[in-house]
């Protein structure tokens, strides 16, 4: 029989538990003498919750998905903000996060180690946008069949900018932009608009990309060294030299 994956991290300071599980799903638990009480549960990632990372001292949780995101869930501000983080092309594996640096580090099973520097103004990605037509020429989606027939226009295919949220269509959103201080590290859609507004400082990468050549499972980082112990499925532990990144 089958057993769903859940991933734990507990606070010492606080006891409390922070569990992630196959639906992608959190929840906070706080341990008692005898028992648990319900804190929260928040859903962020369409996939499966493969890692946790708690830091104490800023009170956030990051979370890795097999969704290929990482979520960074602000936990002690409670602003409740989530920042989202796109950076890996297969499932997010293991994360590790030095206070002192303020750097995030996430390895996963497309062999990448990505070092985020979260000691930079980030800002949350806009929810998505319902309509039947698209937001800059309001020509209607092809499910729109009335406006289709009083328009005498075919209906079109709809897509969503990345940096507003809203619902285009391809001839409004045909520019491609990465959005770093968004999560965006690699090109994504963004509507026309949006596109002319972004700066070359935007545009400027927040994390640093490096090729681990085998598919990471766990990640141990010390910060008083600056090593980085990872292990794959291919039964091989590595030992890198995170100085020059991390620092």
């Amino acid at each position: 029989m089958k057993t769903a994956q859940v991933t734990l991290r507990f606070d010492v300071e606080t006891r409390n538990v922070f569990i992630g599980d196959h639906s992608g799903q959190v929840t906070i638990l706080k341990l008692e003498q005898e028992n648990s009480s319900l804190i929260t549960t928040f859903r962020g990632h369409t996939g499966g919750i493969s890692a946790l990372c708690w830091d104490p001292v800023q009170r956030v949780l990051f979370s890795g998905s097999s969704d290929h995101s990482i979520i960074m869930w602000d936990i002690g501000g409670r602003k409740g903000t989530a920042i989202e983080l796109q950076g890996h092309s297969d499932k997010v594996q293991s994360l590790s996060y030095s206070h002192h640096t303020r750097q995030l580090i996430s390895c996963g099973a497309d062999g990448r180690i990505v070092v985020w520097n979260m000691d930079v103004e980030r800002q949350e990605t806009p929810e998505w946008l319902d309509s039947d037509s698209c937001q800059k020429c309001d020509q209607p989606f092809f499910w729109n069949f009335k406006q289709m027939w009083d328009s005498k226009k075919i209906g079109l295919r709809q897509h969503h900018c990345r940096k507003c949220g809203k619902a285009v269509c391809g001839k409004c959103s045909s520019k491609r932009s990465s959005i770093p201080l968004m999560g965006f590290e690699f090109e994504v859609r963004i509507c026309d608009t949006c596109y002319e507004s972004i700066t070359d400082e935007e545009r400027a990468p927040t994390a640093t990309f490096h090729d681990s050549k085998h598919n990471i499972v766990h990640v141990h980082f010390d910060a008083t060294r600056g090593w980085l112990l990872t292990s794959g499925t291919d039964k091989v532990m590595k030992l890198w030299d995170m100085t020059p990144v991390v620092s």
